[in-house]
């Protein structure tokens, strides 16, 4: 039975990148029948917060990666093993695979002349009986990752030093409490970030020293940004809540990550979840760093958006409404709204204006829209107004005769026109938005625009 894990730090946002981790163990546990084990790395105390242990289980339930699922397992918390975590280290050092060690940095510095230099093996065999407990490492050899996306990997034994797996205090190490996990929960395949190879011969050689098969090992490629480098929740706009909060829908964000390191195929990149999880497959998944395009996102954001129902759509657009809109005026206009939003807080821009006493001018639109001959236009499209039959077709028709009278075709003609009823040179079809405005409304807003240039 397949069985992989996702082990998140509960210290900080979600990252976009623990995201892609999380869905490509999902989708390898779905499309073979498996179990994705989430377990909270909850052992630094002094950093995690319970909220960021909830934020965690509603990331990846937003993703779809739901606790109802029969394939999903959990959470466990690290903590809750430490028994188990001081029980293999004793193990270990009966079987003198460990050993104590009392020796400080500052220590090893003396002896071997250089604070970079790594441990040289003074307490390999003092027999001592406290202390921090090391790993003993073999003295030659390589060991050797076979990993399902980078291939056989060699890191040379010599090149490893005694590493510590209990702390002086006798707390255990991540790397020792990570393997004693992954074994008690029977993990099958770890699919992780490619910042975890490193470890990876380490956790090997406890793994077999422990009397147990490695798991199979998949390191998937680190997400860069624009300028190659790799993302940093310092630099770069990392956290998924703050992409949820944007509007991005949770199906266009999950076909995006999958596909920062893998694709199906062919051209095709828009597929829906299902579809993904039965092309899915370790051996696809390119080992070179992933571009994280927040602009290919939007893009994609902005067909899913395309794609939803106008029932959908609406709906989905509720979070982004003042409550004090009228919803049935929404709905007139939400349709066209949907072919042009790439993500759902910009609704509000869009559609404010139908619901504001008056309009807020955007004062970069205005200077554009506003030019000599506006006044004459925003004149005699009031007065068709006055009389004009209320349909976007008339409406546009009587805007056209009044834009050729002064030699302008409509583009021109309408720019006055639409910052006059909307604020704004952007937004949505200018003469479905005057229909749905009404008569009375659009009258005012156009003449207070003329007054706003005769002042």
């Amino acid at each position: 039975m397949i069985r992989v894990r996702f082990a998140p730090s509960p210290t900080g946002m979600f990252h976009v990148g623990g995201a892609r981790s999380a869905l490509y163990n999902w989708a390898f546990a779905l499309r073979h029948g498996g179990t994705f084990v989430l377990r909270i790395e909850d052992t630094d105390q002094s950093r995690n917060r319970p909220e960021w242990t909830e934020g965690i289980i509603s990331a990846l339930a937003w993703l779809g990666i739901s606790k109802e699922s029969p394939h999903f397992e959990g959470p466990y918390f690290q903590s809750s093993y430490e028994k188990l975590h001081r029980e293999a280290a004793q193990r270990l050092l009966s079987e003198g695979k460990a050993y104590y060690c009392t020796c400080t940095r500052d220590d090893v510095k003396a002896r071997t002349g250089s604070e970079y230099q790594g441990y040289d093996g003074y307490c390999r065999d003092r027999g001592l009986t406290e202390g921090a407990i090391r790993f003993r490492t073999p003295d030659d050899g390589v060991t050797v990752v076979d990993d399902v996306v980078r291939g056989r990997v060699e890191f040379p034994n010599a090149a490893m030093e005694d590493f510590v797996i209990v702390r002086g205090d006798g707390s255990p190490l991540f790397i020792l409490a990570n393997v004693v996990d992954d074994m008690e929960m029977r993990i099958t395949h770890v699919i992780r970030a490619e910042e975890h190879l490193s470890n990876t011969p380490k956790q090997q050689l406890l793994w077999e020293a422990l009397g147990a098969r490695p798991p199979v090992w998949a390191h998937v490629p680190v997400i860069v940004n624009e300028k190659r480098q790799k993302l940093s929740k310092r630099r770069d706009k990392v956290a998924l809540e703050s992409y949820r909060e944007e509007g991005y829908l949770p199906e266009a964000m999950v076909n995006y990550l999958m596909l920062l390191g893998w694709g199906p195929g062919g051209d095709r990149e828009i597929m829906p979840w299902p579809e993904m999880v039965q092309c899915f497959r370790l051996e696809d998944v390119n080992p070179s760093p992933a571009f994280f395009d927040e602009k290919k996102l939007r893009a994609f954001n902005g067909e899913y958006i395309r794609a939803l129902s106008p029932e959908d759509f609406a709906a989905r657009c509720e979070p982004y409404l003042d409550p004090s809109w009228d919803r049935k005026v929404f709905a007139r206009v939400a349709p066209l709204a949907q072919t042009r939003i790439s993500v759902l807080s910009e609704i509000r821009d869009y559609v404010d204006f139908l619901f504001l006493d008056e309009p807020v001018f955007d004062q970069a639109s205005w200077d554009k829209a506003m030019k000599p001959g506006a006044a004459e236009i925003l004149a005699e499209y009031a007065e068709r107004l006055e009389s004009v039959e209320w349909t976007p077709e008339a409406l546009k028709t009587a805007l056209e005769e009044v834009g050729a009278a002064h030699g302008l075709k409509l583009a021109k003609a309408q720019a006055p026109v639409r910052v006059a009823v909307t604020g704004r040179t952007v937004g949505l079809p200018l003469f479905e938005s005057i229909e749905v405005l009404g008569r009375e409304r659009s009258l005012a807003r156009v003449r207070a625009a003329l007054a706003k240039l005769s002042a």
